[in-house]
């Protein structure tokens, strides 16, 4: 985004945390009329008034599960007054919904599970995938024209694989007996899922998509 020609740009994210990460990366390049800002799309102040001729939702309707719980079906609507020409819409594919019967696709099935099952025991909301197929019903429904989708596959490596473990570790020392039975699980799934990257090259499994869609 930063080596893009623009007049200006505004960011918006719903983590404190977050925000602090990408400002550091992005102040250097920063200009006056560039903006970060942390809010919730289900605030109707947030960028009230504002328009712009190209909007990114990257990867924003999976994280809409953590800050506004069942908000996704409202989320392109509430977009549509903010985009004058073109919204992208990035996502992935679900992979925790059924067991695949090939073991890569198994072995991300069962860390994206694991995962999940982490983040709800410490009390947490995890994140929520949605098909390509209802994204493109939704962004009819909410005043677009889906112009051009694009699928595009994915091969998780050992970031992967050790991110989402490691993610879930920091929060099951805090759980007890489970955690420390969990912390096991989770260990030897690592072993698993990076002994299959080792002989294969990746986990072979889905799909990330990006969506071009015009308002009406």
């Amino acid at each position: 985004m930063l080596g893009l020609a623009t007049e200006r740009w505004t960011a918006v994210t719903g983590a404190e945390g977050h925000a602090a990460q990408v400002h550091a990366l992005a102040a250097p390049a920063m200009r006056p009329q560039d903006a970060l800002l942390v809010g919730n799309w289900t605030d109707p102040a947030l960028l009230a008034g504002e328009m712009f001729d190209t909007v990114l939702a990257d990867y924003l309707l999976g994280a809409v599960e953590g800050f506004a719980p069942y908000f996704q079906s409202e989320l392109f609507a509430r977009l549509r007054p903010l985009t004058r020409r073109r919204l992208y819409v990035t996502g992935v594919e679900p992979y925790v919904v059924a067991r695949p019967a090939d073991e890569a696709g198994a072995l991300v099935w069962e860390i994206g599970r694991f995962r999940d099952a982490c983040l709800t025991l410490a009390g947490e909301q995890h994140y929520r995938e949605y098909p390509i197929d209802w994204v493109l019903a939704q962004l009819r429904k909410s005043g677009f024209t889906p112009v051009a989708a694009r699928k595009f596959p994915i091969r998780y490596k050992a970031r992967f694989v050790n991110g989402q473990i490691d993610m879930c570790r920091s929060r099951l020392d805090a759980l007890g007996g489970i955690g420390q039975a969990l912390i096991a699980h989770g260990e030897a799934l690592r072993d698993r899922a990076l002994a299959h990257v080792e002989a294969h090259g990746s986990l072979r499994h889905g799909f990330d998509y990006v969506i071009a869609a015009d308002p009406v």
